[in-house]
């Protein structure tokens, strides 16, 4: 109840963005394999932005 309120830190953030991504590429996996590889390229990058942010905390 009392994090319903609560403003998101930007790790949160990243960590659905990541979420998202993921399973937009693992959907293109089957349709086009090119698209999927480049979703799980963005997807790296914001786990190597999540890793950074948590490395200063």
């Amino acid at each position: 109840m009392f994090g319903l309120f609560k403003k998101k830190s930007e790790v949160d953030k990243l960590q659905e963005k990541y979420k998202k991504v993921m399973e937009e590429a693992y959907k293109l996996q089957s349709i086009n394999r090119t698209d999927s590889d480049s979703k799980y390229k963005e997807a790296d990058d914001i786990l190597n932005q999540i890793d950074t942010l948590k490395e200063k905390e």
